[in-house]
């Protein structure tokens, strides 16, 4: 992401247009990366957001709430303790480093006036926020680390503050000559690389925008040149705030912004923008964990039913030999008188069920034929006992894998969180206790009276009613759809259910192709060139008793292929 030196900057200089002067009422910790600063300034209540994760670390006022945990944690005890009733007297940064600096000023037990420094290091997956007394002797941090551990200076309590140490060159005090000097010592394959290696808190992701925008295609004296007036240029303006960010899509082309020259913005532009671009990205990363983690579980519950049902087969396949046992003890029996010999490893009789041919028969040699007979026999009726409980649960694992498969391809077509959410509720009561935990979700909206709202089409005068889940399918035929309404659903494929409410209106056949496209859309087979579709009123479309979420069964159908 593009949070570099030049959009702290930028950030800082509208942060001191409204903040500064403020006091600070509350300080909430809604996870173990973010603190929030609820500031009282001016007549305005602003809330200040510091993220320290290792993707999205950054400093904005936000508008977006989070939920925040029942038990605190230390550090946000700590914070409420030393920085609540405490007025923001300066907030900076040092050159164009991801730093910044809060200046804080209160009163201790004692009415003296005394100052403390709220330290913000936004630098990846080393980001810290730390807090310091007047003389910079560390209070606490939210990450702790120390040399013993391989860190090239001491965060703990009671040390001095040191700020990391950096090899790069400032690009605010530089002069053309040794910024043209320090490039071309470089073997420059890519300048954006090079620019953000060599000099301090600027992003490969504005280099390159720059550089397009300024259509440099060769790297020589003139187009560096031109390079470094417009650098120079958006240093000044992030200082003063006249300047926007915009969203762009980066080299990997993924989302994310740059800063480009601005007169005519206002006063918090670039915070809002911050604000919503992180929200957006972080809610699209929390519904991908969310709808992942719930993906890899059911499927490794799909995997477990798969070998079940193969399992399953073996014993079948067992069973269907069953008729070959009974026949050997029938065999033995009939010919016990004939059978003078023990302890022999098989015998040859004639088959009267196979016109007489010659059979073998394999005998275990420790006991007698007579027993061998009997050992035959208790295996037949074995075999025939497990036929029946084997042929039950295969019935029943094929329903379980039909619906896990109906959960997947859900899943795999959610486009929201609400969505997983839906999903996830319903597994929870029918085949899998999850942990909402083990998500990586601590914002999941589990309440069960949660409004059902499907996919709504109009085709023709027709309203169609779309099911986005199990539920919702079951909802929209047994609780929205009337009897003469018609029903859709591909045959024998995973998807939706698919209701037309006709409103003593009959659709023709042109509508119901269109509406069956709809089905097949919504459905497993949705890439398929040839979609067998069924369709029925639905007084035809009955839910058997106890069975699972959108499961049903139907009569009177007709199929259109789309």
């Amino acid at each position: 992401m593009a949070f570099d030196g030049l959009v702290i900057k930028s950030i800082i200089s509208e942060l001191n247009k409204c903040i500064i002067g403020g006091k600070i009422n509350k300080v909430f910790q809604p996870t173990k990366n973010d603190i929030i600063l609820s500031i009282y300034s001016n007549g305005m209540n602003y809330a200040l957001q510091i993220c320290i994760d290792s993707s999205n670390y950054r400093i904005n006022l936000t508008t977006k709430s989070k939920p925040n945990p029942v038990v605190a944690h230390n550090f946000c005890m700590f914070l409420r303790k030393h920085t609540i009733g405490s007025r923001i007297r300066s907030i900076s940064s040092i050159d164009l480093e991801r730093i910044v600096i809060i200046e804080l000023e209160g009163y201790n037990e004692l009415n003296d006036l005394i100052t403390k420094k709220l330290v913000i290091e936004l630098m990846g997956k080393h980001s810290n926020i730390i807090l310091l007394n007047s003389n910079d002797i560390i209070l606490n941090s939210l990450r702790q680390f120390d040399k013993l551990n391989g860190s090239h200076r001491d965060i703990i309590p009671t040390r001095t503050y040191i700020f990391p140490v950096t090899t790069k060159s400032s690009m605010i005090e530089i002069e053309f000559n040794n910024f043209y000097k320090l490039l071309i010592k470089e073997n420059i394959i890519s300048i954006s690389n090079a620019i953000s290696n060599l000099f301090i808190g600027i992003s490969k992701t504005f280099t390159n925008y720059t550089t397009n925008i300024l259509n440099i295609k060769e790297i020589n004296e003139q187009s560096l040149n031109q390079l470094f007036k417009y650098l120079k240029e958006i240093i000044k303006l992030s200082y003063t705030g006249d300047v926007s960010c915009i969203q762009i899509l980066n080299s990997n082309n993924k989302d994310d912004f740059t800063l480009i020259k601005s007169k005519d913005k206002g006063n918090l532009d670039i915070n809002s923008f911050i604000d919503e671009f992180y929200y957006r990205k972080e809610s699209l990363e929390m519904f991908l964990n969310y709808r992942n983690n719930l993906l890899k579980s059911i499927s490794n519950l799909l995997n477990k039913y798969n070998k079940r049902l193969e399992n399953i087969n073996i014993k079948l396949e067992e069973c269907f030999n069953m008729e070959k046992y009974k026949k050997y003890g029938e065999l033995i029996t009939a010919y016990l008188y004939k059978i003078k010999n023990e302890n022999m490893s098989f015998l040859e009789l004639e088959d009267y069920y196979d016109n007489n041919n010659l059979i073998k028969i394999p005998l275990d040699s420790r006991i007698s034929p007579s027993s061998n007979a009997k050992n035959f026999f208790k295996k037949y009726h074995k075999l025939k006992n497990t036929l029946s409980i084997v042929e039950i649960q295969k019935n029943e694992t094929k329903k379980e894998l039909d619906y896990i498969e109906s959960i997947i391809y859900e899943l795999e077509t959610a486009k929201c969180i609400e969505d997983v959410d839906d999903i996830y509720r319903e597994i929870q009561d029918n085949i899998l206790k999850i942990n909402p935990q083990k998500a990586s979700i601590s914002t999941i909206k589990s309440s069960k009276n949660s409004k059902i709202i499907p996919i709504e089409y109009e085709i023709d005068g027709f309203k169609i009613l779309v099911g986005k889940n199990n539920k919702q399918n079951d909802y929209i035929t047994f609780k929205l759809a009337k009897n003469e309404d018609i029903w859709m659903h591909t045959k024998d494929i995973p998807g939706s259910h698919v209701i037309i409410k006709i409103n003593n209106k009959k659709p023709n056949e042109e509508t119901l192709i269109k509406c069956a496209k709809i089905a097949a859309k919504h459905s497993k087979a949705n890439n398929s060139s040839n979609v067998p579709v069924d369709y029925t009123c639905v007084k035809y479309v009955k839910k058997p008793r106890g069975s699972k979420p959108g499961k049903v069964i139907y009569t009177n159908q007709k199929a259109i292929n789309v």
